[in-house]
């Protein structure tokens, strides 16, 4: 059966997700997640495009972004997830697909404010609906550019953030408030299938067989310019964490 065509319309902004081949946790290493952020910064170089929200969980990412042109949307996460999988590859010595079939795209009128303010919202609860904290902060989404009105390098603030108030602190406090309503809905219940134990007692007998390398020989082990990825990342989490002095010792052994 063939592919439905997105639908591609001026003016809009889109919500995706892209999410790990088997919804494996291959974005749990600071490793992938500080090259992501570079890369999203390479692919922004490239195609032009805004980025409102972003935040990158274990095995899927969020995105809110707008193109410069509806056509442009296809040759962004294509280039995005083309680029991202062959410097994952490379990096987890693995090969295959890294993301798993289409990504996924919402789209909506930039003008439509009710919308973007609850995908925002959406997006930046992403953790604490999760149960991974308890807050909103969190150093790989950009909630705390819009609390703390800081500058991350990648993502700007949406228009319909700033229209909440009539100067930049009043939207911060407005969106504050905004998110700390939000009740995340429970997750459905993980379903177990026939043999799902079995398997998954013999997946972490093979995983305590294989010893995991650190941080700091995935970039050794791999050719990439490291400054440019340190850079780009500790600016992203720095600006968007709930502490710099914790966040920032996450980049010690790269810098």
């Amino acid at each position: 059966m063939s592919r439905l065509p997105r639908q591609l319309q001026l003016g809009y902004c889109y919500h995706i997700t892209t999410r790990c081949n088997n919804r494996e946790f291959r974005l749990m290493r600071l490793a992938c997640r500080q090259l992501l952020l570079a890369a999203i910064k390479r692919c922004q170089d490239k195609f032009g495009f805004k980025l409102y929200a972003l935040c990158i969980m274990s095995n899927h990412v969020h995105y809110l972004l707008e193109p410069p042109a509806p056509e442009d949307l296809p040759k962004i996460m294509h280039w995005l997830n083309w680029y991202t999988a062959m410097c994952f590859n490379r990096l987890l010595h693995r090969t295959g697909h890294f993301w798993e079939k289409r990504y996924h795209s919402t789209g909506f009128p930039n003008t439509d404010k009710r919308r973007a303010l609850n995908t925002l919202r959406y997006i930046h609860a992403n953790p604490k609906a999760a149960g991974m904290q308890q807050g909103f902060f969190y150093d790989y989404s950009n909630y705390g550019s819009y609390e703390r009105l800081t500058e991350d390098g990648l993502t700007q603030w949406h228009p319909a953030f700033l229209a909440l108030g009539l100067t930049l602190d009043i939207c911060a406090a407005a969106y504050r408030q905004f998110c700390q309503k939000y009740k995340p809905k429970p997750k459905s219940e993980k379903r177990n299938h026939w043999g799902s134990k079995k398997l998954a007692a013999l997946r972490q007998k093979m995983k305590a067989k294989k010893v995991s390398p650190g941080q700091k020989s995935l970039w050794d082990d791999w050719q990439v310019p490291i400054d440019e990825v340190v850079e780009v990342a500790k600016k992203f989490v720095l600006a968007n964490c709930f502490n710099p002095d914790i966040a920032g010792l996450q980049f010690t052994d790269t810098t």
